[in-house]
């Protein structure tokens, strides 16, 4: 797993471009430099908190979403949602099962002692 400089480094670059920002106009709009923001993207600096934040704001994103690691890629994800989908259709065909059995021991109960009571 990538650590938190590689993280930082990798989630500024791709919200800048997906912002269409040049590393330029994200200085601009955080108040730094381009050179800043360049040492940032490969990885020789690592700004202070408040720089973090600013850079956030230019972005228009909350400041964890720059520390995210990497998505899974979508083959991962349905993989994934498949196996959930399959472990929840286990558990309640389990909790089905269960309740029907429960129920029908009690009817067979209550049948049965009607039984011995009409034999009485």
């Amino acid at each position: 797993m990538p650590g938190v400089m590689e993280l930082l480094a990798e989630n500024l670059k791709k919200n800048r471009r997906k912002r269409g920002f040049t590393q330029e106009r994200l200085a601009e709009q955080a108040g730094v430099s381009t050179h800043y923001i360049s040492m940032i993207e490969i990885k020789r600096n690592f700004p202070k908190s408040k720089i973090i934040e600013r850079l956030a704001d230019a972005l228009n994103i909350e400041v964890h979403e720059l520390f995210l690691p990497p998505s899974l890629p979508a083959n991962e994800l349905e993989k994934l949602r498949q196996s959930i989908i399959l472990d929840i259709s286990e558990m309640i065909s389990e909790s089905v099962t269960s309740s029907v059995a429960v129920a029908v021991e009690k009817t067979f109960e209550k049948t049965e002692r009607k039984s011995v009571k009409k034999k009485k």
